[in-house]
């Protein structure tokens, strides 16, 4: 199976938060599910941790490499760019990854949040989500119990899946 495609300064285990979901799935592909995911205006539609999602630039409503953009999760405004923007293909993983931040000084949080889609033999997907974070904010996160990052990251997926099966009806 293939591995998230991190930037040096958000490498797992070197930062002050990390979260990893995935999912493996039968019946759905890596094809049916991106729109779900690289279509941004659609995620508050199936994750009520996301809203307002908004471009830059006349960009959008996909994104694509080097897209910026805007939204809310977690409580928190988040400025975004788009630094991978792969769809996926025959034998070729979907990847999609942006920095994001929000705040400043102390209440500064950088984050690097990347997807893979990835169709597995058998007539199933796995989509894999992970967030490395940096700043203060992430150092909070990492300690809070339950994990509101990957118990997130969990609703996320699921209402990823579900907005995908339901398309396919």
């Amino acid at each position: 199976m293939h591995a998230i495609h991190w930037p040096d300064d958000y490498l797992p285990g070197t930062t002050e938060n990390f979260a990893s979901n995935e999912v493996i799935v039968a019946g759905l592909s890596a094809a049916e599910v991106w729109p779900w995911l690289a279509i941004a205006p659609r995620w508050p539609d199936y994750y009520a941790n996301a809203a307002n999602v908004g471009f830059h630039a006349g960009a959008g409503p996909e994104l694509t490499q080097g897209t910026r953009f805007h939204f809310e999760t977690f409580g928190f405004p988040v400025e975004a760019e788009v630094t991978e923007c792969v769809a996926p293909s025959p034998g070729t993983p979907g990847r999609i990854a942006w920095h994001g931040w929000a705040g400043d000084g102390d209440t500064r949080l950088d984050v690097h949040h990347a997807w893979l889609l990835e169709d597995l033999p058998g007539g199933r997907v796995r989509v894999l989500t992970q967030e490395t974070q940096r700043g203060k904010p992430a150092e909070t996160l990492a300690r809070t119990r339950p994990n509101p990052m990957i118990n997130g990251h969990q609703d996320w997926l699921d209402g990823l899946i579900d907005a995908a099966r339901r398309a396919r009806a």
